[in-house]
């Protein structure tokens, strides 16, 4: 069967606890532009490409009932279910720009034996 669609991935959506300072911070420590803050706070994005990077709070009570509230690890021992990823041609570079404004490194840059450059 034939299908008209044409679907693009259009987003990606980190729930976060204050929006306009989680927007401000990938900002400057992942040199993204920023698209959208709205004056309530509650939405931002930036511009990543085709790929929208959007922020809403995680306390959401228009979607709760809905959707069921966001699950947030509760220690250092957990993790989120899934993982913002950038590409850089610079890896070093643009790891060492991300620390300096304020991002907690996991590792520094190493070449993986597939071939890419991960930090």
């Amino acid at each position: 069967m034939a299908s008209n669609l044409n679907p693009k991935y259009a987003y990606t959506v980190v729930y976060v606890t204050d929006v306009a300072k989680s927007v401000a911070f990938y900002a400057k420590a992942f040199g993204y532009h920023v698209r959208r803050l709205d004056d309530s706070r509650r939405w931002g994005e930036l511009e990543s490409g085709q790929t929208t990077i959007a922020f809403t709070p995680a306390k959401q009570h228009e979607t709760e009932d809905l959707t069921g509230k966001v699950q947030i690890p509760h220690s250092d021992h957990q993790r989120n279910s899934v993982e913002v990823c950038f590409d850089y041609s610079d890896v070093d570079a643009a790891y060492k720009r991300a620390v300096e404004n304020g991002a907690v490194g996991v590792s520094e840059p190493e070449d993986k034996e597939w071939g890419q450059k991960v930090g």
